[in-house]
C-alpha cells in the first residue's frame, strides 16, 4: 500500500501539469483564431468602406477591430492594433501579450472595385452587340 502513495505522489502532478498545459493551449489556439477572425472581418469590412466617397482612415479600422474583438479573448487581455489604409489595400495587425508569451495577426485586403469591372464588361457588351448589327 505504501508503494501505491509514493508513485502516485510523482504521477499527480505530471497528470495535472499534462491537463493543465491542455487547457492553457486551447485557450491560446482560442484567442489566436478570435483575434484572427476579428482582422479579417475588419479588413473586409474597411475595404468595402474604402471604395465610398469618404473612404475610411486608420483610426476608423482600429475602433471597428476593436468593436468585433470586443471582450472575447480569454487568456490575453492587452491587445494592440496597428492599420493602415493604402492606395489600394487595407492592412491590420493586432498583437496580443501576456506575461513571456506574443502572438501576432496580420491580415490585408485589396480595395476592389467591381463595379468599374461590371460597366467594363456591360460596355464592351454593348459594342459588340453594335458591330453585329451593322454588318
Amino acid at each position: 500500500m505504501r508503494g501505491y502513495t509514493v508513485e502516485m505522489s510523482f504521477l499527480m502532478p505530471i497528470i495535472l501539469l499534462l491537463i493543465m498545459s491542455s487547457i492553457f493551449g486551447v485557450f491560446y489556439y482560442h484567442d489566436k483564431n478570435i483575434i484572427s477572425g476579428a482582422a479579417y472581418e475588419t479588413v473586409a469590412v474597411s475595404s468595402t468602406k474604402a471604395r465610398e466617397k469618404g473612404g475610411v482612415d486608420e483610426s476608423e479600422v482600429e475602433a471597428v477591430f476593436r468593436e468585433r474583438l470586443g471582450n472575447k479573448c480569454i487568456l490575453f487581455g492587452r491587445i494592440a492594433v496597428s492599420a493602415a489604409v493604402r492606395r489600394n489595400e487595407v492592412e491590420i495587425t493586432g498583437t496580443a501579450s501576456k506575461r513571456g508569451m506574443k502572438m501576432s495577426v496580420t491580415k490585408r485586403m485589396k480595395i476592389t472595385e467591381p463595379e468599374r469591372k461590371i460597366r467594363d464588361i456591360r460596355r464592351m457588351k454593348k459594342l459588340g452587340d453594335g458591330t453585329k448589327n451593322n454588318n
